[in-house]
């Protein structure tokens, strides 16, 4: 007879198709809200050269989206998590901020570069979107994985 246990740990195989999971669903959601609010452009620039400029561009849009992203879903991660967890002070507070700065490093970072490499490059409304929605993915999928890794107890 096989028995069902609903409090099995879980493995990182689970955690890892959850997290894909996670990406793919926050990719679309996402790619959807932001057709919202690019609607009506033609052209959008990904990157302009200069810190401060007056200019909607893709990047300068990535990095609160994925600021933002990662730190309301590491908290929904840890409330959502079924089996024993961390507390969620300290360790989980510190854990948002965390993801939340790595996520600004790697947007900023990548700008940055994409823009020395690339310089200013204008894309369709689709393109950027589509830059958008997966950023949003990767941003969901990664901070998913790495929040339930780090708040399970063993």
């Amino acid at each position: 007879m096989v028995q069902n246990n609903p409090t099995h740990p879980l493995t990182n195989e689970k955690i890892l198709q959850g997290a894909v999971l996670t990406g793919v669903i926050n990719a679309v959601i996402n790619g959807a809200i932001q057709i919202y609010f690019l609607w009506g452009n033609t052209t959008i620039p990904l990157s302009v050269d200069g810190i401060t400029n007056d200019s909607h561009t893709v990047f300068g849009s990535a990095v609160p989206l994925a600021v933002s992203l990662a730190m309301i879903l590491t908290v929904v991660a840890y409330i959502t998590m079924k089996v024993p967890k961390q507390p969620f002070f300290p360790s989980v507070l510190w854990l948002t901020f965390k993801h939340g700065m790595f996520a600004l490093g790697l947007c900023v970072t990548g700008a940055v570069i994409w823009q020395r490499a690339m310089g200013t490059m204008t894309v369709s409304l689709t393109a950027a979107v589509i830059v958008l929605g997966v950023i949003a993915g990767l941003v969901a999928g990664i901070v998913n994985y790495m929040t339930i890794r780090a708040s399970r107890l063993t």
